[in-house]
């Protein structure tokens, strides 16, 4: 992965966010909350949909996954970036900088194959009802969510072979609060035409095929609605589809803005602000949006609090108000 003979710099500097001390303290204490919320938020999630049977359907097997990686996105940026509001000289190795780089592209390419994924389970659930049971059995989820990380995987080591191959002779500032791919370009002594022709040509292929699936099958799935007759039957279908849209949405329109743009026109100060989306905020949202508008996940937590509540009144012998 890194040619260690072509490399002369053992280790980047990360300038991180401002360099105005009352802001970073500001900063600090709001990230470490976004963190703590994304840490809470998304472990719940998962033990939600682990304890309850109800929640044992192909929908809630891929939203776990997708807190998996979310928990994953915000573990490999969060604690160097907190770390590093303390420090005066925030460096970072250069097998930390690599490792960074792969785990956090690994979750964010996991997240579009899933999000594509859920997008099929939402069309087959609605446009092929009958069918749905048998397509979407546990063996094929299974499949689809192996089939996103093994792709995102080999996606993202071909990436971090095309950076680490380059020549980093100096300067090693990385204009960033983490290792990301395009500031790290701004850093090689070689000729890096050929490397941002692969980050954009791999990117340009996960973002829009991924994304072009989940508009092809909500396509397909406005098309079935439009022919429900009840009002009623159209609300409970597209209210099946509201949170994923939403996530969708947000997640897909931070990553446009960041890779899919002419170098050229690439701001790094602007980056920093988009990244802290699709790196901490998108994690710490997602849960938020898959519980608060559906009704499923909300009863499931209202009957695990429940039992939580009963089970602490008979080993105490009080009444729970």
């Amino acid at each position: 992965m890194v040619r260690r003979n072509k490399t002369t710099v053992g280790e980047f500097v990360l300038l991180g966010i401002t360099d105005i001390w009352e802001l970073q303290v500001i900063l600090f204490v709001l990230f470490l909350l976004i963190c703590v919320t994304s840490l809470v938020g998304n472990l719940g999630m998962i033990a939600l949909i682990r304890l309850d049977s109800r929640l044992h359907t192909p929908m809630y097997f891929f939203l776990c996954h997708l807190s998996l990686v979310d928990l994953g996105n915000s573990s490999a940026v969060a604690p160097k970036m907190l770390v590093s509001f303390f420090e005066d000289r925030k460096a970072i190795s250069l097998l930390g900088c690599a490792a960074q780089m792969y785990f956090c592209g690994v979750c964010i390419i996991t997240e579009c194959y899933l999000l594509a994924a859920m997008a099929y389970d939402r069309y087959m659930a609605i446009c092929n009802p009958l069918l749905y049971v048998a397509t979407m059995s546990q063996k094929v989820c299974v499949q689809l969510a192996a089939g996103s990380y093994v792709m995102s995987t080999v996606s993202q080591t071909v990436l971090i072979s095309s950076v680490f191959s380059l020549h980093f002779c100096g300067p090693n500032v990385i204009n960033h609060f983490y290792c990301d791919i395009l500031p790290l370009l701004k850093l090689s002594c070689s000729t890096t035409t050929v490397n941002e022709h692969v980050l954009f040509t791999i990117a340009t292929f996960i973002a829009l095929s991924t994304l072009t699936f989940i508009v092809v099958s909500y396509g397909y799935i406005l098309t079935t609605v439009l022919r429900i007759c009840s009002s009623e039957g159209k609300h409970k279908a597209l209210s099946t589809c509201a949170s994923h849209l939403t996530s969708v949405s947000i997640f897909y329109g931070t990553l446009i803005f960041t890779y899919l743009h002419p170098t050229s026109s690439y701001s790094l100060d602007q980056d920093k602000v988009v990244s802290i989306f699709y790196t901490l905020v998108i994690p710490m949202l997602n849960p938020f949006i898959y519980s608060l508008r559906n009704k499923e996940v909300k009863d499931a937590l209202k009957r695990l609090l429940e039992k939580v509540l009963v089970s602490f009144r008979n080993q105490t012998g009080k009444e729970v108000p």
